[in-house]
């Protein structure tokens, strides 16, 4: 029989389980949003800042890297250090390398400017995403994939919005208009110190269970080749999936442009319609994810988009719009599954487990934006995204993962 004092710290354990402090949910999705928004100004920018400093694919694709892989490399590192040392406040100081990376970009004299600026953007995002996966995590009671569809909301939102503001701001104003976009990352770091705060109270309630379970908590639940196996087959899926949306993010307004004809803000509108239906399809893939389970959300995101990549080359600007957006849907939904699996496979791990599953987002995102400027300039566009149709084949590979609880 169990003493009545774990007992009782049991049954606090299961209040705070199944508590979900929406508020502080929605509040935390704004900031990412904010964050999420700044970064994608940078992608969204790319036609401008090709024409202003008359560069080519290779040096686009190489801006991407250099923002994306900043981000990637110090993500896991910041993880690993805030799981051992609470850091509630870290992702005010990541908006600080934000806000000096977007003036400093907006005044940029060289191309190597340039790329020390998106690097500080990078870093900025690179300690703003561990530390706020946590909170996530810690505020979903047992609602996870509907509080990660939630945080991932605002992400998704931001980086939609970028290709409109730049539409309607920086294509008209110029490049150095992204200064004005600095007020942002002040008003994110308002709302992140409330969130601090917050954090460290609903931190003081799990203290309590995480004491009385401490051997268990840091004890991984599957075993080693299970982990291992699963781990290498999500990050192999994140790849292959950001691979094919890297084409899009970094190209997608150029493909449309030569392809049709179409002017810089319409094509930027375009690209936000691409964009903003990943926010619808991350927020169903957290809600049926919660009902029917991560491992079959992660297979229908994987495989469903193959026809619809496989026919898009051949498609009218229409069937374009049409099919990018439920390509985009159906593809977004897997990360907050994949996401969870992977948190659920190493509980103790959050900030470790965030820190590299959203580097991997920006590092092999810079991989594969390096690799199709180069395939690009040399190919063209068009071939760019024949190539590109058939990455979701490589979605079978979600045979290999391993079932486990909860999943």
């Amino acid at each position: 029989m169990l003493d009545p004092e774990v007992q009782k710290n049991n049954g606090m354990a299961t209040s705070i389980r199944t508590k979900t402090y929406l508020s502080l949910l929605l509040i935390l999705s704004s900031t990412h949003l904010l964050n999420d928004l700044m970064q994608s100004l940078i992608p969204a920018s790319y036609p401008i800042i090709k024409e202003k400093y008359l560069l080519d694919f290779v040096q686009i694709g190489v801006i991407t890297l250099t923002f994306q892989v900043a981000g990637a490399l110090l993500q896991p590192v910041i993880g690993m250090m805030t799981d051992r040392h609470a850091a509630p406040y870290s992702p005010v100081v990541g908006m600080l390398f934000t806000f000096s990376g977007l003036v400093s970009l907006a005044f940029a004299q060289s191309y190597e400017t340039i790329l020390v600026s998106v690097a500080l953007i990078g870093i900025g995002s690179s300690i703003f995403h561990p530390e706020a996966t946590r909170m996530a995590r810690y505020a979903a009671g047992r609602r996870q994939g509907l509080a990660q569809g939630i945080f991932q909301v605002g992400g998704h939102m931001g980086g939609a919005l970028g290709p409109i503001f730049a539409a309607i701001i920086i294509v008209p104003w110029g490049v150095s208009s992204l200064s004005w976009f600095s007020a942002l990352a002040l008003l994110a770091m308002f709302l992140l110190i409330w969130i601090g705060s917050q954090q460290r109270k609903i931190s003081a309630e799990f203290s309590a269970m995480q004491e009385q379970h401490k051997i268990q908590a840091d004890t991984p639940v599957y075993g080693p080749l299970t982990i291992s196996v699963a781990l290498f087959i999500l990050i192999f899926l994140i790849f292959t999936k950001n691979f094919y949306i890297e084409s899009f993010r970094s190209f997608y307004t150029f493909y449309l442009i030569e392809h049709f004809g179409l002017s810089i803000p319409e094509s930027q509108l375009m690209l936000f319609v691409f964009l903003f239906s990943a926010t619808v399809g991350v927020l169903i893939g957290g809600i049926i994810g919660d009902r029917i389970g991560r491992y079959w959300i992660i297979w229908i995101s994987v495989l469903g988009p193959l026809p619809f990549t496989i026919i898009l080359p051949y498609a009218d600007l229409f069937w374009t719009g049409v099919l990018t957006i439920i390509i985009n849907l159906i593809m977004a939904s897997a990360f907050a599954s994949i996401l969870i699996y992977a948190i659920d496979l190493l509980p103790s791990r959050i900030g470790l487990i965030g820190g590299l599953f959203y580097g991997l987002n920006f590092g092999l995102g810079g991989v594969a934006a390096g690799f199709l400027g180069v395939f690009t300039e040399k190919y063209g566009v068009e071939t760019m995204y024949f190539m590109c149709s058939f990455i979701p084949l490589s979605g079978l590979m979600a045979w290999f993962l391993p079932r486990i609880e909860n999943s």
